[in-house]
């Protein structure tokens, strides 16, 4: 058997990955699925060095930078995890994209639309692969519902609802702070609204948002709580995705009903804590197991693809702006302001 020749080298190399922050997020949506993946996690840079040089001793990371810019400037790293709080997603992208990084970001890309078209606009400048991460799409669970609709099993879309809700952060949390573009529907709802963005092909385009509903946070004004949201397809189905910040439990559940039947999934943004989607046609009801591995592993697989080998992602940097007008959308509809911009120093 002959030895693989450079394109296969460079195809089976792991990714060299600088971490922003030491946010708890990472170890669950990056930390476990590359050492999983055989991923090296070369630098870490915090506001906090005590932070990060904890952050570094617990998960293997080869390194501790002292600055966000060190980090975009270590040649060593080709992939930038953004896990910030949400108002510094989009400057800390801008800056990677920069400095010709890959970038893997947490979600929203940014805090409004027009931050997430200069976003759209560097990444294609760079040319390097930028995914925002919405893992729950490379997932099966995910994936069966779109493939029940795509057989027909379920016959024509009519109606689509996702509710994403969690117990309240604590007071200090950064989601509940405007100038860091916080609130229920940028931390959570953003998860249904792509969902149902996902449904497009089988309801004749994108939806558009109706009406929208939500309550502020107490003495955080324009940061909402929660939020309710009606959209309708063009094809005529209807959407509803409702997002609780403060809710009385965890539930992130995904419903799709058409004309022959329906299927749930009882937790499609973390599928590992529940893997069921429960189908029913007629008089029929069954639960498929759909498998606990954590969507995060499915995602970061496909992003390394797209790095070496140069797989299409269905999350670029074009989808994100496309979420985030209809975050926007949503939030002058329910009359609350469209998140600002952040500046990087904050």
């Amino acid at each position: 058997m002959s030895a693989p020749g450079p394109a296969g080298e460079r195809a089976s190399q792991p990714l060299r990955i600088g971490v922003l922050g030491a946010a708890r997020i990472t170890e669950r949506a990056l930390a476990g699925p590359a050492r999983a993946g055989g991923h090296r996690l070369v630098a870490v840079a915090a506001r906090d060095r005590g932070r990060a040089e904890a952050f570094a001793a617990a998960h293997g990371v080869e390194r501790v930078l002292g600055s966000y810019a060190e980090l975009l400037a270590d040649p060593e790293v080709e992939v930038v995890y953004n896990p910030l709080a949400n108002g510094l997603h989009g400057p800390y992208n801008l800056a990677a994209l920069a400095a010709g990084k890959h970038v893997l970001t947490e979600k929203p890309s940014a805090s409004n639309a027009a931050e997430a078209r200069e976003v759209r606009e560097a990444a294609t400048r760079a040319g390097t692969v930028f995914m925002e991460g919405f893992h729950y799409l490379f997932h099966p669970v995910t994936r069966r519902l779109h493939e029940l609709l795509a057989s027909g099993a379920l016959g024509t879309l009519r109606h689509a609802e996702a509710l994403v809700a969690i117990p309240a952060p604590d007071a200090g949390d950064p989601r509940w702070s405007l100038s860091l573009a916080g609130g229920a529907l940028m931390d959570l709802g953003c998860y249904g609204l792509h969902a149902l963005r996902g449904l497009a092909p089988w309801a004749g385009g994108a939806p558009l948002p109706v009406s929208a509903r939500a309550g502020e946070r107490a003495g955080a004004p324009g940061v909402d709580e929660w939020l309710d949201a009606d959209l309708e397809y063009p094809g005529g189905a209807t959407g509803t995705v409702r997002c609780h910040m403060a809710y009385g439990g965890l539930e992130m559940s995904l419903r799709v009903v058409g004309t022959r039947g329906e299927a749930r999934a009882a937790n499609f943004v973390l599928p590992h804590l529940d893997d069921r989607v429960v189908v029913r046609t007629g008089t029929d009801s069954r639960t498929e197991h759909l498998g606990t591995r954590s969507s995060y592993a499915y995602q970061l697989e496909a992003f390394a693809g797209a790095v070496r080998r140069g797989d299409r992602l269905p999350l670029d940097a074009d989808d994100a702006l496309a979420t985030m007008t209809l975050v926007d959308s949503c939030y002058r509809a329910a009359g609350l302001p469209v998140r600002p911009r952040t500046a990087p120093g904050h």
